[in-house]
This record gives structure tokens, C-alpha cells and sequence, in this order.
């Protein structure tokens, strides 16, 4: 056996080194520990996070070192505490009673959360709903978080950092959770890099609900420069995770020089041939780590790249980080215009 469970499993080492006070160390190694028959990973921070509008859990280590990381500071250097999956449990079971929302399981996925919540508070601070609301919460459903207003869903997920490649810990972590939890879904957000058929397996058989797929480039070569990695895998993985009966939804970023429409394109014809009803959401980049000589994409190339999707025949198509590109009413006006409600995240 060698010291990576990729390499153990006939597929490459990632990207995964982490710094620590210590010196550079795998992610598997500095922030994931398994003590007594117990599993501990380390912690950036955990809370009801916007607009996803359930429990997120930020970990620290990554098996990917993306240039655009937008959680570099504890993705790819230890930050955090430790916690172990019996304390991740406590922690999502008093989460639990806070829950103003209960969602079925084919909603536990991000993008379901912008059918309910513009997360402007209105309803709220004012005593009125937004021009944009979808006018399916009461008032008494949307509190406020660290992150501003809306529900709080019956859904927890693991973001951040990803080390899905070590699956054991996400397994025992999910059959902890939904041992104290009565209703709670588990989510997890990756790259996809460890969801090896054995580790998918291993988490279907643990109750991992869904899967928030970041697909960051169809084109090899790009992903290898903007990630460390192959992408070869991973753009099998709609499919392999819709067969194992997982409800997933797939994301991808408009980079501009970087992955553009015609890759946006390829990345939706794999969803498409997976199922056309999974959810994909087309992100704005903004510049961010090593990436800060790269302009964002504009409202009209953002535009352009989700007529050219849903031409494909897909059901749910969105766009995301709206700020980004559409900075003025006059944008939003024009955004809402094109592509309506539904086509908002």
C-alpha cells in the first residue's frame, strides 16, 4: 500500500500539499486524523451560510491547487480547529433545531435554494416583499445569518477544502449525522477528484445524499494549469453519480482567456447525456488568489454562454454571482429580461 489512496486505487496523486507550521504536508496528512477508531479533520469555520441557505462546514487541505481558489487561506494552509465526526455530529444535530425549512431530498443542492429567497431581508426589515421575490417563505422563515437573511434548509454540507479522496471520513461522518439528526440531508461540495468508484460506494452506501460538482475546465490541459490535476475522471462523474442514485447539480466558471463558452458548452453536453434535469449553474468569476490579472466576464458573455447551454435541451440552467457581471439596475433589468427568474442563482 502506498501512503495515497488515489495512487492505491490506480488513479494519480492530486495536487494536495498544505503548509503547515510544521512544513508542506499532504492535505490527507496534515488535516485529516484518525485517532481511537475515530476520524478528526480540521475546521475553518461552520454556519448557515448565503444563499445556499443550509449549514456549511468549511474544512482545511485540498487535494486540488487552484489558481483561483477563492478559499485559499485555509484550502491550502492549515487554518482551523480540530474536530472529530462525533463533535460534526453534535454540531449538525443543534443546527438541526434551527432548521425553518424542510426540503425533500431531490432539493438538497444549492442552486434549489434561489427558488425561494432573493435573501434581501425585506420581508423582514420591512414588512413588504422585493419586486424579484419568489413569494413562497413567510416572513417567519427567514432569519439572519453570518451572511445575511433567509431560511435555514434541513441540508449540511462540507465545503471549503475538499479530501473526498479519503472517503472513510465523510462515510463515518454522514452515518454519525444522520444517527443524531431526524432530518437531515448531507451535501457535499468537490471537485469530484477523489470520487473514485470505490469511495462513491463507500459514501452512497454511508447516505451521502448529494453531490455540488465543480467541473473547472473541460479542456485537460487548461485544468492541469488552473488546478494541478487531470480532469480525466472527473468529467465521467455525472453520469457515474447519477447511476448510483445521488442527486447532484454541476457548476463550472466563465474565466475569460481560461474556460469560455466553447468549454461551458462540452462540460453541458456531458450533464445533458447524464440526465438534461440536472441543475447547471454558469459562475462569474472575479479575480482572486493567483488570479488577479484576469478580468471578470461581462454581463453579454455571460448571457451568450447560457442561451448557447440551454440550447442543448438542458431543464435548469443558471447563472451565479450576478454582482459580478450585472453591477448596475440597468444590467440586472437587462439580465432579468433575458433569461428570467428561473434563470437567476
Amino acid at each position: 500500500m502506498s501512503s495515497c489512496r488515489m495512487v492505491d486505487q490506480g488513479f494519480p496523486r492530486g495536487k494536495c500539499l498544505t503548509q503547515t507550521q510544521e512544513g508542506v504536508k499532504p492535505a490527507c496528512k496534515a488535516t485529516l486524523r484518525q485517532s481511537g477508531g475515530m476520524w478528526s479533520r480540521v475546521i475553518k469555520s461552520a454556519h448557515l451560510s448565503r444563499p445556499e441557505d443550509y449549514f456549511s462546514i468549511y474544512q482545511s487541505g485540498c487535494n486540488h491547487a487552484c489558481l483561483k481558489c477563492h478559499s485559499w487561506e485555509f484550502s491550502q494552509i492549515f487554518s482551523g480547529h480540530w474536530m472529530s465526526t462525533d463533535e460534526i455530529a453534535e454540531m449538525c444535530a443543534e443546527y438541526e433545531k434551527s432548521v425553518t425549512l424542510v426540503e425533500p431530498r431531490e432539493r438538497a443542492l444549492m442552486s434549489t435554494a434561489t427558488d425561494l429567497c432573493r435573501h434581501c431581508g425585506s420581508c423582514v426589515l420591512e414588512g413588504r416583499r422585493s419586486r424579484h421575490c419568489p413569494g413562497k417563505l413567510n416572513p417567519e422563515q427567514v432569519v439572519l445569518s453570518p451572511q445575511g437573511w433567509g431560511p435555514a434548509r434541513n441540508i449540511v454540507a462540507f465545503t471549503g477544502g475538499d479530501v473526498v479522496c479519503c472517503a472513510e471520513f465523510y462515510a463515518e461522518a454522514t452515518r454519525k449525522i444522520k444517527e443524531k439528526c431526524e432530518n437531515i440531508f448531507v451535501l457535499i461540495e468537490t471537485n469530484g477528484y477523489g470520487l473514485t468508484p470505490k469511495n462513491m460506494d463507500l459514501l452512497r452506501d454511508a447516505g451521502v445524499d448529494s453531490f455540488w460538482l465543480d467541473i473547472k475546465a473541460y479542456d485537460e490541459k487548461v485544468y492541469r494549469r488552473l488546478c494541478g490535476t487531470t480532469n480525466e475522471w472527473i468529467l465521467k462523474l455525472p453520469q457515474e453519480l447519477i447511476t448510483r442514485g445521488f442527486v447532484i447539480e454541476v457548476l463550472t466558471l466563465y474565466i475569460p482567456g481560461w474556460v469560455e463558452k466553447d468549454q461551458i458548452v462540452k462540460i453541458a453536453e456531458i450533464v445533458k447525456d447524464a440526465d438534461p434535469k440536472i441543475p447547471f449553474i454558469i459562475l462569474a468569476f472575479f479575480p482572486q488568489y493567483k488570479m488577479l490579472d484576469v478580468r471578470p466576464p461581462t454581463l453579454m458573455e455571460m448571457v451568450k454562454s447560457y442561451s448557447m447551454v440551454k440550447a442543448l435541451g438542458l431543464k435548469e440552467v443558471k447563472l451565479g454571482n450576478i454582482g459580478v457581471f450585472a453591477k448596475t439596475n440597468r444590467d440586472l433589468e437587462t439580465l432579468y429580461s433575458i433569461v428570467g427568474e428561473k434563470g437567476i442563482g
